[in-house]
């Protein structure tokens, strides 16, 4: 992406608006403000014709902090999206505007990522509905019913597990490990928490810290440290499995 934002011609030469995705990979780094310039300097040269860049402006610049401007950038933001005809393109601006608006407007939020999901799932973009399902997942946690997050939640890893994308499969964990802290299941949240923090998920969702700083508290920093090691430990293969397992404990609970 370094190399993209130094190099105007050879970003340009990408279809459609794509080289504004590639600033995502500066969230693995938790720099969100530099995926912003990335998009900035895309939108500048006017190659996004399919709102790529665009909604790629909204999600970096809600996770940078900057929710009034994410929310300005994403108004009209579907409608260009429609008139594209393209499904990825929907999904991938639905996802944007909901998640721009998960604070502030949360009925709002749910109908876009709801509708970006179908859309999403009813034409195999599996990507995307990866991603939906993480913010629906966080959403539904917070605000609606938990038996619906744990759905989404398990979802989501399961894409990510399948594809092998262990950066982003941390997402869903981080909201795995706040939720469970939420319900009172103390260990096993602390156990993910160490496996799911990262500079992505500390920035994209803020939680997992006021999570883990919670988890401190309750159970003592040594007993902390050590279950946070345990996760940090595993392999990805083990954390999913160790992560459906308590999936399955917390529905059972709750049920």
């Amino acid at each position: 992406a370094d190399s993209a934002i130094q190099d105007g011609d050879r970003l340009g030469e990408m279809p459609f608006g794509f080289g504004g995705l590639l600033g995502g990979s500066y969230l693995i780094m938790g720099q969100p403000e530099r995926w912003v310039e990335l998009c900035r300097a895309e939108l500048a040269r006017g190659h996004d014709t399919h709102t790529f860049t665009r909604a790629s402006l909204v999600l970096t610049l809600t996770i940078a902090d900057s929710a009034d401007e994410a929310v300005a950038a994403s108004t009209g933001l579907i409608e260009a999206a429609e008139a594209t005809n393209n499904p990825y393109a929907l999904s991938y601006a639905l996802l944007a505007y909901g998640f721009a608006r998960r604070n502030a407007d949360t009925a709002a939020a749910l109908t876009a990522l709801r509708r970006g999901l179908k859309i999403a799932q009813d034409n195999g973009c599996r990507a995307n509905e990866s991603h939906l399902a993480v913010s629906l997942a966080r959403l539904a946690a917070q605000h609606g019913d938990p038996l619906e997050a744990l759905d989404y939640i398990t979802l989501a890893l399961r894409n990510y597990h399948d594809s092998g994308n262990v950066a982003v499969a941390r997402s869903p964990l981080a909201i795995l490990a706040a939720f469970l802290d939420r319900i009172g299941r103390y260990q096993a949240a602390a156990t993910i928490a160490g496996f799911a923090f990262s500079p992505l998920t500390a920035v994209a969702f803020p939680e997992i810290g006021s999570a883990t700083a919670h988890l401190r508290e309750v159970l003592g920093e040594q007993i902390y440290q050590s279950l946070a090691a345990t996760g940090e430990a595993m392999t990805v293969n083990a954390m999913a499995q160790y992560a459906y397992d308590q999936i399955d404990h917390a529905r059972a609970e709750i049920a």
